[in-house]
């Protein structure tokens, strides 16, 4: 998100500040639906520690862009703040059409989402692992949550981006496939028809993106610090080899799929989910830890094992943990607001803060960090 430079307000700048950016950091970096959201594009790598390399030096770019005009960036689910004014939109082509065929849906809060592309050039291995990820979907969004304050005020959510972006049409898990053949002919049901303008507008938690030869995981919540990214992304990547080598499997009925989904969003870390044999509520804590360790030697080939064992501390203290944290601490949303602009690049220098208050149990981190 575009932050003011005379206030906590959005600026709604997108399309000047692109505009005005040098040649390297534009070609990874695009405008966004919402005039005050832009995005940052890594290129592809084969190893998440060179992602996230590239990843931190987009941040200090766009950090630098936005300075020499007093503007300053934050990354989070959600925006916090009461918006100050009608959300202003895009002016690209793509964004004209969102606003002409989603009309009301167009003009919501703005939601910042962190998207995982995994190379699976082979169709069908791809849809192999996008059947494998859908009962991932519910603990991933338990772990990266990072949006429990929009529009002034916490509503319970600990992922309130993915309660707000559930509105639009073509969001959630997609259905599982039997093979490459049956997902294009659901895509192209919905794109020949004219009902969409081409695939990139189904919005689900998990698409296939054919023409970069990508399975793309989109239900996370854009993270607060390039760290809480790097554990993310290490988790998916360890979790799609998984399911490529059959050791991740889709289970449980599309309704059990959608409660779980819907409780983790809504409790995070405090989650507690319908458990795969047991039938029985079980704490997504322990789901998280257990496919950490599952994880590992899938990890260490990829060459992100470092990265993945840091998803216990963030399992420990995400993002919705650390801002409810903040606005105990200050009594504000404008202090959790500077907090994320703070942490938004890498190179800045934190402030040394106060001890942080214990949180009531619904807001507390639902386990401590472990030792691998």
């Amino acid at each position: 998100m575009i932050l003011d430079a005379g206030g906590p307000g959005l600026a709604q700048c997108g399309d000047q500040v692109l505009a005005r950016m040098p040649g390297r950091l534009r070609d990874h970096a695009g405008t966004e639906t919402h005039a005050a959201v832009m995005e940052l594009r890594t290129g592809a790598h084969q190893l998440v520690p060179a992602a996230i390399s590239e990843l931190a030096e987009l941040r200090a770019a766009l950090s630098a862009t936005l300075a020499e005009t007093g503007l300053r960036s934050a990354s989070a689910g959600t925006y916090p703040l009461a918006l100050a004014q009608t959300v202003a939109l895009s002016r690209g082509p793509r964004y004209r059409k969102i606003a002409r065929t989603m009309r009301a849906l167009a003009h919501r809060s703005p939601t910042m989402a962190l998207h995982v592309h995994v190379g699976v050039p082979d169709p069908e291995d791809a849809i192999r692992v996008l059947n494998g990820l859908r009962s991932a979907v519910p603990p991933l969004i338990a772990l990266a949550a990072n949006s429990p304050f929009c529009e002034g005020r916490d509503g319970g959510f600990a992922s309130e981006r993915t309660a707000i972006f559930q509105a639009f049409p073509r969001t959630g898990l997609p259905r599982a496939f039997e093979d490459y053949e049956e997902y294009v002919r659901a895509v192209d049901a919905l794109v020949e028809s004219g009902a969409l303008p081409d695939p990139t507008f189904l919005w689900w938690d998990l698409r296939l993106q054919p023409a970069l030869g990508t399975v793309e995981v989109r239900v996370m919540d854009a993270q607060m610090e390039v760290a809480d990214t790097a554990a993310i992304v290490a988790l998916v990547q360890s979790l799609a080899n998984m399911a490529l080598e059959g050791e991740l499997e889709s289970w449980g009925a599309p309704e059990v799929l959608a409660e779980n989904r819907f409780l983790a969003a809504r409790d995070g870390m405090q989650a507690s989910l319908i458990g795969e044999r047991s039938r029985a509520l079980e704490p997504v804590a322990a789901t998280i830890d257990a496919l950490i360790r599952r994880c590992r030697p899938h990890a260490e080939l990829l060459g992100c094992a470092e990265a993945l064992e840091t998803a216990r501390g963030l399992a420990a203290a995400n993002g919705a943990c650390r801002q409810r944290r903040r606005a105990l601490m200050h009594g504000s949303l404008g202090s959790v607001l500077e907090m994320l602009a703070r942490r938004f690049s890498p190179l800045a220098e934190l402030p040394a803060g106060r001890p942080e208050p214990s949180l009531p149990a619904w807001a507390a981190p639902a386990v401590q960090a472990k030792p691998a």
